[in-house]
């Protein structure tokens, strides 16, 4: 994960933008470290919504209909429902490795950017899925649609919702690295925090393609599955917001190469646990369709570990319920169903269930080898406990996973090879 030249963010400091970028303005009480620690989620907001209230009320003296159509739609979008997990992870790594109120502000800044990074993948993510509710409620680019529905023919107001979407989500990336670019910190953290956005924007549209690219191929490969699963999702969400945090404390080589370790092994059970509640429900799909990568044909692993045991055992009725589910958009409840009992059948279920009890186990070894300050590390095993659906540590040991799919190591070694 070496850094960066992040040519786009030069590290030359620059005046702050206005007011509400300027440190001098925040408020004492957000940038208190002990104060941000008792509400880390809260303190982010009040950041957040400071610079996008500077960034809408900028819009709207552009234009007024931009504004209100666009802008103030990222910025409700950014600010509502959000579990803001990954700047949980910031924080967290910056005070496990020991950093303070010198570094708490731009923490802060980071972790508001990473919201609206993942405001532009979710709002770009509803339009190529073709999902009309995001969060129980229309995503942008059907509620831009549904707001213009009386003006416009019917398939070019669609289009239009999903065109004004894909400039919303390209407005949230530009508002992000504005952050980021005026984030003040010491030269060699600036450095550093440039080179892991540069890298983790890359990375992310690198994930995003192998996935469409896996449903239009019909891809059922284990190999790429992992790798557009950790590309994708698992090492934005984990293991770079790990790194940044890391980053603007100072921290050693060693120090990050361990949370990073944490961050890959534990990003990736997040995303494995992402697949399964897609399928299956649970608290985190709450307000959104079950069933969505079934009836989109998403290559994940969930489907390629069941694919992959249905041939094992030349199990025809399993594989022909796949081949006539898999990437049908109409695909009605019951045959739902089936697939999800194809699922169970196979044990392609409790393979991945198992997966992610042993890449937490190992991931929390990690951050138990770490010299890490002792709230810190607290702290950061509760959110990984919590970012995986796990209420309670799982035990410390444990196999590194049987000839049941990929074994954990295997797994690992394709996230570290999509990190390089």
């Amino acid at each position: 994960m070496g850094p960066s030249d992040a040519k786009d963010h030069p590290a030359a400091a620059s005046p702050p933008e206005s007011p509400e970028e300027d440190p001098s303005h925040m408020p004492a009480h957000t940038c208190e470290p002990h104060a941000v620690d008792r509400d880390v989620p809260g303190a982010v907001r009040r950041v957040l919504e400071g610079l996008l209230a500077e960034r809408t009320e900028r819009a709207a003296a552009l234009d007024p209909v931009f504004a209100g159509d666009l802008a103030e739609r990222v910025a409700r979008f950014a600010l509502d429902g959000g579990k803001l997990m990954r700047p949980r992870f910031v924080w967290w790594a910056l005070r496990a490795c020991g950093g303070g109120a010198a570094e708490a502000e731009a923490a802060l800044r980071v972790g508001a950017a990473l919201e609206l990074i993942q405001t532009c993948a979710l709002v770009h993510d509803d339009v190529m899925d073709r999902s009309r509710l995001r969060r129980g409620r229309l995503a942008l680019h059907a509620d831009v649609a549904a707001q213009y529905a009386d003006v416009t023919e019917p398939a070019h107001g669609e289009r239009f919702g999903e065109a004004a979407a894909i400039l919303a989500g390209d407005l949230a990336l530009a508002w992000a690295d504005d952050i980021v670019a005026a984030t003040r910190a010491t030269p060699a953290a600036e450095h550093a925090v440039r080179g892991l956005w540069s890298i983790m924007r890359t990375e992310m549209v690198a994930g995003q393609y192998l996935d469409i690219q896996g449903q239009a191929t019909s891809s059922r490969s284990l190999a790429r599955a992992i790798r557009a699963a950790c590309l994708k999702s698992a090492l934005y969400s984990v293991e770079r917001p790990l790194a940044l945090g890391a980053a603007l404390a100072g921290a050693d080589a060693a120090r990050t190469r361990t949370l990073c370790s944490v961050g890959r092994c534990v990003g990736m059970a997040f995303q494995l646990r992402d697949d399964l509640g897609d399928v299956f429900g649970g608290p985190g799909h709450v307000g959104k369709p079950t069933g969505g990568d079934i009836r989109a044909g998403k290559p994940t692993y969930l489907v390629a570990v069941a694919q992959a045991r249905a041939e094992a055992a030349d199990d025809r009725r399993a594989l022909a319920v796949l081949r006539h589910s898999l990437g049908r958009a109409d695909l009605p409840e019951h045959r739902l169903t089936e697939v999800r009992d194809v699922l169970d059948r196979t044990g392609a279920r409790d393979i991945v269930e198992a997966k992610i009890d042993r890449l937490v186990a190992q991931g929390l070894r990690h951050l138990d080898s770490a010299p890490l300050e002792a709230e810190g590390r607290r702290r950061l095993r509760e959110l990984l406990h919590t970012t995986v659906g796990l209420p309670s540590p799982p035990p410390s040991s444990g196999a590194h996973g049987p000839a049941d799919g990929v074994p954990v190591s295997l797994l690992l070694g394709a996230v570290e090879g999509a990190a390089r």
